[in-house]
């Protein structure tokens, strides 16, 4: 699965806002400095997000950004969806019918299972669930062969 660059700096500033929640509202320069992010194209982002209703934006010298909602109302799911990236892994899922094979394919409902795995996890996995994880000891990638 591919998690487009939109998805990952638009978390990264969701993260970045929920972590200075008390200095908000936060301006997109501080946003992009900290999280290496070009503020052309966090600005986008947050203005997208914003139309979704996880961010709130306020113009002026005293504006900046905050979020919507309590970070740990905030799925990665609803992330993904705001950037609208609801796309399937495989077109089939979508649109059986878009395949000659559909009905006898042996790795359609594999393909569904996977899918339905890792919705579950965006959905059940929070902005709040990531800033908590940054006071935590990162775990050693396990090594293959």
């Amino acid at each position: 699965m591919h998690i487009p660059v939109k998805v990952d700096y638009g978390v990264r500033a969701l993260i970045d806002l929920a972590q200075h929640e008390e200095s908000s509202p936060i301006r997109s320069a501080d946003i992009a400095r900290r999280q290496f992010v070009p503020e052309a194209f966090l600005d986008r982002l947050l203005l997208t997000m914003s139309k979704a209703g996880l961010v709130m934006s306020q113009r002026g010298p005293q504006g900046g950004h905050a979020l919507a909602l309590a970070p740990d109302q905030i799925s990665l799911g609803a992330v993904m969806e705001s950037m609208g990236e609801t796309e399937t892994m495989v077109g089939c899922l979508d649109d059986p019918s878009a395949c000659n094979i559909s009905p006898t394919c042996s790795q359609r409902d594999i393909w569904q299972e996977v899918e339905d795995a890792v919705r579950q996890v965006l959905d059940n996995t929070t902005i709040a669930d990531l800033v908590q994880r940054l006071g935590q000891p990162q775990r050693e990638p396990v090594k293959t062969r």
